[in-house]
């Protein structure tokens, strides 16, 4: 049995992935700076900007997944949540490295291409959207998670560490979608109507924890089909008129932002919609 770490274990996702992890009968450890009540793994209460503790909290670790963030460029000033994000993605990897835990499954996020947070807005360069396009963000959250995916490709240069970073998409749980507006095109267009169900998301982690190989490596993850009731061409031709950069035409509700590496690199695929719950 593999023990693997979870930063953020008492966030939204790392509580689903302590239970999906157990589920599969590995052995879990998870690192937050509070202890839940209610998470039936050992806790180890963490400051992940403090390399000592984070060294020692890893120690008998096989694997990390790091998914402690502050998630959104709102509630702190700008240099807190870059220094925050970037400096924790750094100490994981610089203990794990020295720990000698050969792989790591990075947190990071669709709104490191810029669009999501951007305060003066732009479009995007062409649809669908893949791991190809420029990262461009203007603001501190993106810019941060840029820095770790570039940390993960450092580790593995240095040592071979396997570092898969996930560009989730806004996640959800099945009882929130009721409570989401999917008739108004305009409501979800600076995410590109991309949404990843919770289920997805932690299967996406344990599909990168157990694939071998794979060195450093960023992937979208995102469901097949969209926040809208419209198709997505119409989608395309009301909000993005500008731009004229189609690389394929997408079917039905096809999503924008493409999980076409994931799904091949992973052997993954999301399961779950909005519309079937």
């Amino acid at each position: 049995m593999q023990t693997v770490a979870v930063t953020g274990g008492s966030g939204k996702l790392g509580r689903h992935m302590i239970q999906e992890l157990q589920n599969r009968n590995y052995r879990v450890i998870s690192l937050d700076n509070r202890v839940s009540p209610d998470l039936g793994c050992r806790q180890i209460q963490t400051d992940l900007n403090d390399f000592g503790q984070v060294a020692g909290a890893l120690e008998g670790a096989d694997a990390v997944i790091h998914l402690a963030a502050i998630p959104a460029p709102l509630g702190f000033t700008n240099a807190h949540i870059f220094a925050n994000n970037a400096v924790s993605g750094f100490h994981i990897l610089e203990a794990a490295s020295l720990l000698g835990i050969r792989k790591a499954v990075m947190g990071s996020s669709e709104s490191s291409y810029g669009f999501a947070w951007a305060p003066s807005r732009f479009s995007p360069d062409y649809f669908p959207l893949d791991e190809y396009h420029p990262q461009k963000p203007q603001e501190c959250y993106g810019l941060s998670k840029i820095v770790n995916e570039l940390t993960g490709e450092m580790f593995h240069r240095r040592n071979g560490m396997q570092v898969i970073s996930l560009r989730f998409s806004t996640i959800y749980k099945p009882e929130e979608y009721d409570r989401l507006d999917v008739t108004d095109p305009e409501r979800h267009k600076h995410t590109l109507w991309s949404y990843i169900d919770i289920r997805d998301a932690a299967s996406a982690c344990i599909a990168s924890l157990e694939a071998e190989g794979c060195g450093a490596v960023s992937l979208n993850i995102t469901s097949d089909d969209t926040l809208s009731d419209w198709e997505t061409e119409r989608l395309l031709n009301h909000c993005y008129p500008d731009v004229k950069d189609r690389r394929r035409r997408l079917q039905g509700r096809e999503a924008v932002v493409s999980n076409r590496h994931a799904k091949g690199i992973l052997s993954w695929s999301p399961l779950h919609s909005w519309q079937t719950r």
